[in-house]
């Protein structure tokens, strides 16, 4: 487990054998199968994640390992980290970017990184038998899950399945979405399919971010085959005023971390709720904090948090949300894009840039 490799393998000299891989975050165990049939390839499998702040003890894990597998932005790789680990020479992740990598420091240290696109690998696996092939152009799982979580709190669904299971039978009126206002902050790819899945509920639809023009909300309602002015943009200030539900869907960087803060969630209707499918950061966690134990608005869906996973100990798990006057919280453990096809495909493609690298080939969807 601690073989020193002093020269990363390039397009033409194989990788030395053996080789050891450490398969992170992988909470449904699906990854061994697709590394299994490697040749000269040892694999250990860690579901537990070790957070960010544990850096001597994430360095201990993975000081042996020639090659890491990660599920994009679960396990952050910084600087410091990619530097104490002196056998790493491959490091995979799911998507095509992951924003937690320091990328500068990995080529510094002629460490590759490749991605997955989610369309599989190019030949046939046994581990892909059956398994579902991905979803027509147009449709994703995280629009999907945003949808669960506005209608789980619109239709009290969590709290009556509890009072059902209880001996309880209706505890309360479901919230109608005829004629209410859908805000979504980021019209983006992921905005426009939750905004369009808005119409047919008979919602009304308004967005807001920083870059946000009337043109192009225009044209990403021409794209999804709706009228002009169907998307219609206004300020952040009136978003969060009008909007009977929030959902949020920016990329997370500088000028969008925090963008959610306690003066829009004041703003906010208290018959309104509050979706985030996109990153938690996004949201000030103290404010919204504050606001739900003062039960400023109706509900929150959450499906992404400010620690994966969320500890035992966390606010998140404790506090009696939906009682004693505090906001109503429905809560996923980041949901939005586990689902068996995509993920079995991105597993199956990093299998295969294991044995192209192995081989000395070129991997495929190289980030570095």
């Amino acid at each position: 487990m601690s073989t020193q490799i002093s020269d990363p393998p390039n397009n033409s000299s194989p990788a030395p054998t053996p080789v050891s891989i450490a398969i992170l975050d992988d909470y449904l165990s699906i990854a061994p199968p697709f590394f299994a049939y490697i040749p000269h390839l040892t694999i250990h499998a860690y579901r537990s994640t070790l957070p960010p702040s544990s850096l001597p003890a994430l360095i201990s894990r993975l000081a042996s390992y020639h090659i890491i597998s990660t599920m994009r932005e679960r396990t952050p790789f910084p600087g410091a980290l990619l530097s104490s680990l002196p056998n790493l020479r491959l490091l995979l992740t799911t998507g095509t970017r992951n924003a937690s990598f320091d990328l500068p420091t990995a080529s510094s240290l002629s460490i590759t990184v490749a991605g997955t696109t989610g369309a599989g690998p190019s030949h046939p696996t046994p581990a892909l038998e059956d398994v579902p092939p991905p979803p027509p152009p147009g449709y994703d799982a995280t629009t999907q899950q945003t949808w669960a979580l506005i209608l789980a709190l619109a239709n009290n669904i969590p709290r009556d399945g509890t009072a059902l299971h209880s001996g309880a039978w209706q505890t309360g009126f479901n919230t109608g979405l005829a004629g209410k206002v859908l805000g979504v902050v980021g019209l983006g790819r992921l905005g426009a399919r939750v905004a369009k899945i808005g119409l047919a509920f008979g919602m009304h639809v308004v967005a807001w971010s920083t870059s946000l023009t009337q043109e192009s909300a225009d044209a990403q309602a021409q794209a999804a085959g709706l009228s002009t002015g169907t998307f219609r943009v206004v300020g952040k200030e009136e978003l969060f005023r009008t909007a009977d539900v929030v959902s949020l869907h920016l990329v997370l960087g500088e000028r969008s971390r925090g963008v959610v803060g306690e003066g829009e969630l004041k703003a906010m209707k208290r018959s309104a709720v509050l979706v985030n499918t996109a990153r938690a950061a996004l949201v000030d966690e103290a404010a919204l904090l504050g606001v739900m134990r003062e039960g400023g608005i109706q509900g929150v869906g959450l499906d992404v948090w400010w620690e994966e996973p969320v500890g035992e100990g966390s606010v998140w798990r404790t506090e009696r949300w939906g009682e004693v006057g505090r906001s109503v919280l429905v809560g996923t453990p980041h949901m939005g894009y586990v689902e068996e096809g995509i993920m079995k495909r991105w597993y199956a493609e990093q299998a295969e840039n294991v044995e192209r690298w192995m081989r000395g080939e070129e991997v495929r969807n190289r980030i570095v």
